[in-house]
Order: C-alpha cells, then structure tokens, then sequence
C-alpha cells in the first residue's frame, strides 16, 4: 500500500490541514497527562486539554461556536480492523508522525466497502488535521515499526458517547454503534466479536510491511 502525505493532493477528498493554530502548548500537555499504552486507548474528553486556551479557539473557529470536546487516541497500532464516520468532522493532532487509513463514505455500496478501496496518508507530527465527516477512518496506526502515537481527537460534545435507543428506520441504522458514531467493522476484529456491524469486505489492512 502506497502511503501518501496530507500534504498530497489526493487528501483533498478525505480532508485538509487547518494553518493558524498554535498547538505547542497542547502537545505538550497529550504528551504530559495522557498514557503509552501497548494496543489501542480512546478516552473522549481529557479535562487538561479542555482547559488550554486553544479549546475556546477551535470551538469558536473551527467548529463555528458548537460545543466540542477534545480526548485523544493513543498507543501501537497497524491495522485497518474498522471504519467510522459522524455527522461532523473529526480533528486530529499528534505529537509523533502518525498515519490515517481512510476510505469515503461514499464508497459503501449496500452497507458494505471493499478494503481495497483504503488509502494510507502520514501525518506529521504537530500539524492540526480536519478529517471530513464524509470520511471513513478509526484508529491511527504507528509511522515508524515499533513506535507509538499520542493523537488529539477533537469532536462535538457528546460522540462516542453511549448509543442511543432507537428503533431501526433504515439500514444505516444497524451501523450505529455510540452516540454521533456509525462503525463498519471487519469479520476479524475484535468489534465485530463483540456484535458491531460486519461491513468491511476484503483484507483488513495492515501496513506493518510498509513502514
């Protein structure tokens, strides 16, 4: 698998880089207060980063004066093993190079997606990345064999919250596994063994062989 930059124009379908934001002080502090761990850790909304003072601006800015919450997703990872979607765009922000697997919403045909249909694209370290709500995506996956990631994840107030309680209108319905949180599992990831949606057909993609 080809692994471009965000840089390249081929990310412009997927999403863009947002200039102007000052994100040292928030780094250091995903860097400071948050953990390593070996798999995979997703927590919302991390009460450190909500006080810097850029969570006022990107609320204000980037998301028009909707509330936001800023968590991160850290730890070692390869794998595609999902895809995602919200409402809203999602962004992004490491303080190592990392990589995004993505697809576009787009490409679902019949609530299911060909994996071959994945792009790879390594974000740099530092820059503050907007990943479009039409964009498939989930966890980063490392930029480097062995290393890890720490990586701001900044969404309206609320997603990834507890699923609600709906009765089933339409077949996109059975993909929504939390609040504001549309999932397409594969048949071998830990997710589908848990009941989510089995909505990714072909190889779940791993890139261990191409960093």
């Amino acid at each position: 698998m080809k692994i471009y930059s965000i840089h390249d124009p081929e990310f412009a379908r997927y999403g863009k880089v947002l200039s102007g934001y000052d994100t040292e002080a928030l780094l250091k502090t995903l860097d400071a207060v948050t953990p390593l761990p070996a798999g995979v850790e997703y927590v919302p909304s991390q009460p450190e980063l909500e006080a810097l003072p850029i969570a006022g601006q990107l609320a204000a800015n980037a998301y028009g004066g909707m509330p936001i919450q800023l968590g991160w997703c850290n730890g070692h990872n390869t794998r595609l093993n999902c895809l995602e979607y919200h409402r809203d765009s999602e962004l992004n922000c490491g303080t190592e190079d990392f990589i995004l697997l993505v697809a576009r919403e787009d490409e679902v045909i019949s609530g299911k997606l060909d994996t071959a249909k994945v792009k790879a694209f390594l974000a740099p370290a530092g820059e503050l990345v907007e990943v479009y709500a039409t964009t498939l995506h989930y966890a980063p996956c490392s930029a480097k064999t062995g290393a890890g990631f720490k990586v701001l994840i900044v969404l309206p107030r609320g997603t990834n919250g507890p699923k609600p309680d709906i009765l089933p209108v339409n077949a996109e319905d059975k993909t929504l596994w939390a609040r504001n949180k549309w999932l397409l599992a594969h048949p071998d990831s830990s997710e589908a063994a848990a009941g989510a949606y089995v909505g990714l057909v072909g190889e779940n993609v791993d890139i261990c062989g191409e960093i």
